[in-house]
Formats: structure tokens, C-alpha cells, sequence
């Protein structure tokens, strides 16, 4: 069983210990020094914690990343399944999330026991999972996957192989459509794309005629339906770069912006509508959960800290390193895993 210890022990500080006065970032900079710490953050941290990390990226790219590094520990400034492909891939280092709560709505939908049933009843089929599962999904699956690879993997599995893919029904249908390949989906949802409205978002392009549409798959079918571009974070970050168009509609969790406004200024980039056009549906709550404050007492405290039994780690890095194994080269190289370095 995984566990996340979030507290140290006997002098475990909180955040009613952080003084005001403190210099939060001077402080985090120091013990990055002494703890020989590496600090990772998801596109979709806030923008301050993104500017403070050593490497900022996609989770997979990011754990691969820190993995080639010397140091000692990893701060993964994203949630929970994150550190957990960290320490997959670092066991001998010690993985540190900032806050323990940090989950993920569709590892929430994907139990490890339901999930067991699930493939009980379909002993015919091989287990695609998307990376956004616990690690104990994970070992329970044949191959790993990522939005970036995903459908590169399903195009190389057998025509007579019947195939399952969890959690992500939106994610699953979308490779379906691009590869013809029927799959039986695991019925799990990302609460921030699910939010994103069609008509909300017909009403805003309507205002901006000139503006490009770019989406994550795990947007709805009648989302992605018009979207001229559909990808991965890294690559809706790589398109709107490269794309001569000077605005964009970016559907996914809305941190990706900032670092599209610093790879292109120049360029304008408005977050899709959630349903009704006004709430704040392309922000994580689970993301947001991670602060400043937090990642400082993560580096002080040595907590909440990944740990997990060498047995399940094993089988969960099996589908893993299949997923590389059947992955592009440039998709595998070092130089596409280390993601945005941080200034």
C-alpha cells in the first residue's frame, strides 16, 4: 500500500509557524541548497511556483527529468499520481508533494479494486491506462500511457486484440476517433475539462474570429469538435508557439498560459468558458492546493513524503517501461523529457 506520511515526526512545523516576515522564497532557496532538492511544477501550478521551479512540464516528462538529476529529493509541485510515477522512476530518492490532499478527480474515479473487477471481466483484453491513475491501477495494467503517446501506442496493438482504456472516457474516445480502433472505456472524467461548454465556447470564438482554437483531448467530443489544434499541455504549448496566428483559445487548466505568454508575449491567450461563461472552471482545485507556504515546510518538515513498497513499485514501472519501450525516439529523447527549465 502507498502511503503519503505527512507528518516528520516530533517538530513538525505548520503553516500557523510560518512567520509573516519571512522570506518565503529566500527561504525555499536555501534549502534547496542544503536538502540537495529538485523542484518540479506541472503547467498547471500557478504561475509564481512554476518561476521557482528547476524544471516545469508534463508529469511524466517532469519525473524522467529528475530522475537524471543528482539530487537527493524531489519536490513534485503537482499532485498525487505525479510523485508517484516520481518515486517509480527515483526510488532512492525522497519524493516530497506539498500538500497530501493533492489528488486527481480521475484517479478518484479508477479504485484499484473496481478497477481489478473491471479487467476480471475482460480477461481477453489488454489494459491501456492513462497516466492519471494511482500506482496501484498502474500495476494492474499492461501499458501506460500519456495524451501525448496514446494513440501512437493503440495503433501498435494487435487488430485482434480487443483493448480496455481508463479512466478517461473523453481521452479513450478521442484515440477511438483518430484511430478507428474500438475500445471499452472506463467511464472516468477530469473535473476542469469536463467543465467546458460548446455553446460558451461557439459565443467566444464568435467575438474572436481570428482566434485559434486549441484543446486537451480530455475535453468533450462536442468541445473538441472545433478546436484547430488537439493535443497534450506540451504540445498545445509547442502549437501556439510555432503557429503564425497572433490569438488563441486555450481549453485546459488555465497555468498553461503562463508559460505560452512567456515563450510568446507577442501573443494574446484567453482561458475557454466553463458553462456559464463566468465561473473559474479551467483552474485545478487540486493544483491550486499547492502554495508557496507549502512548499517551503515540505523542504523543512521532509513531509508529506511518497513511500512505497518495492514490491508494487516494480510492477507499476512494468507498464511503464513498456509505454517507452513502444513510444517514438523523439518522444523518449532527454532533450523532450526535461520540459521548461526555470530561470
Amino acid at each position: 500500500m502507498i502511503e503519503t506520511i505527512v507528518h516528520a515526526g516530533e517538530g513538525t512545523k505548520t503553516l500557523r509557524d510560518v512567520a509573516s516576515t519571512l522570506d518565503i522564497e529566500t527561504e525555499i532557496a536555501r534549502l534547496r541548497r542544503e536538502k540537495n532538492a529538485v523542484i518540479l511544477a506541472h503547467y498547471y501550478q500557478d504561475g509564481e511556483i512554476q518561476d521557482l521551479a528547476d524544471f516545469v512540464g508534463d508529469s511524466l516528462d517532469l519525473s524522467r527529468a529528475a530522475a537524471e538529476t543528482d539530487a537527493d529529493v524531489i519536490v513534485f509541485c503537482g499532485v498525487r499520481f505525479m510523485a508517484e510515477v516520481a518515486k517509480i522512476l527515483s526510488p532512492g530518492k525522497t519524493v516530497l508533494l506539498p500538500d497530501a490532499a493533492a489528488g486527481c478527480s480521475l484517479e478518484d474515479t479508477c479504485r484499484p479494486d473496481a478497477f481489478r473487477a473491471f479487467r476480471a471481466t475482460h480477461p481477453e483484453h489488454v489494459a491501456i491506462t492513462y497516466i492519471n491513475c494511482s500506482a496501484e491501477v498502474k500495476a494492474l495494467s499492461d501499458i501506460i500511457v500519456t495524451s501525448a503517446n496514446a494513440e501512437h501506442i493503440v495503433r501498435q496493438i494487435p487488430a485482434d486484440k480487443p483493448i480496455l482504456f481508463a479512466p478517461d472516457r473523453h481521452l479513450g474516445a478521442y484515440i477511438m476517433r483518430r484511430t478507428g480502433r474500438p475500445m471499452t472505456l472506463w467511464d472516468g472524467i477530469c473535473i476542469v475539462h469536463e467543465q467546458f461548454s460548446e455553446r460558451e465556447l461557439l459565443a467566444l470564438r464568435a467575438r474572436h474570429p481570428g482566434a485559434k482554437i486549441t484543446a486537451h483531448p480530455e475535453c468533450p467530443e462536442s468541445v473538441l469538435q472545433h478546436a484547430d489544434h488537439v493535443g497534450s499541455t506540451r504540445g498545445m504549448l509547442r502549437y501556439v508557439i510555432e503557429s503564425p496566428a497572433s490569438e488563441f483559445i486555450v481549453a485546459t487548466e488555465k497555468h498553461l498560459i503562463h508559460q505560452m505568454q512567456k515563450a510568446a508575449p507577442h501573443k494574446t491567450f484567453i482561458a475557454a468558458p466553463g458553462v456559464d461563461g463566468s465561473c473559474d472552471c479551467a483552474r485545478c482545485p487540486y493544483m491550486a492546493l499547492n502554495t508557496f507556504d507549502k512548499l517551503y515546510l515540505a523542504l523543512v518538515n521532509g513531509a508529506p513524503r511518497i513511500e512505497m513498497p518495492e514490491e508494487l513499485r516494480r510492477r507499476a514501472l512494468a507498464p511503464l517501461q513498456r509505454m517507452l519501450d513502444m513510444s517514438p525516439p523523439a518522444a523518449t529523447s532527454r532533450r523532450q523529457t526535461v520540459g521548461v527549465a526555470a530561470e
